[in-house]
């Protein structure tokens, strides 16, 4: 039967592999990302491509930030021509982002460029393996949504 220590020492394990695996992402998504657009920026865009437009409070919310610093990140998008600011149809004093066709060009090139990465990085692999490993993937998200839901509700946050 498993003992407690037997299990901390598991997710002690699992833990120092996450933080691997967390640094591993960052520098990869310096090497193969678009220099105009930061990971910050990537997240957002991203969420206006999946999503819709969307006001910023409302984008904010969704990624789990304050407005101001969603806004200054939109600023650098609206700039580089992948993110445009239009009149909000329900609301004319208010204004929705959204991605351009631009935006989501570059998104979708970034987004297949991380895909053929993860592709080489796993080429030794048999499918069947990086199928298993796509579903503990899944496993553990929902785990970890089932435990504390809260993480996956977008954050209120003051404007």
């Amino acid at each position: 039967m498993e003992d407690e220590k037997d299990r901390l020492d598991n997710a002690d394990q699992l833990s120092r592999q996450f933080r691997r695996f967390l640094r591993l992402l960052d520098r990869t998504h310096a090497q193969i990302t678009d220099h105009r657009v930061e990971r910050a920026g990537y997240i957002l865009l991203a969420q206006l491509v999946n999503e819709g437009p969307q006001r910023t409070t409302a984008l904010a919310e969704a990624v789990r930030s304050d407005t101001s610093t969603v806004s200054r990140q939109i600023s650098t998008l609206v700039r580089s021509g992948l993110v445009e600011r239009t009149a909000d149809p329900a609301d004319g004093r208010a204004c929705l982002l959204a991605a351009t066709s631009e935006g989501r060009l570059l998104f979708d090139a970034m987004r297949m460029e991380r895909t053929r990465y993860i592709d080489q990085v796993l080429q030794h692999w048999p499918l069947a393996r990086r199928r298993q490993l796509v579903d503990l993937f899944d496993q553990l998200n929902t785990s970890f949504e089932n435990h504390w839901p809260q993480i996956t509700q977008p954050r209120k946050v003051s404007r």
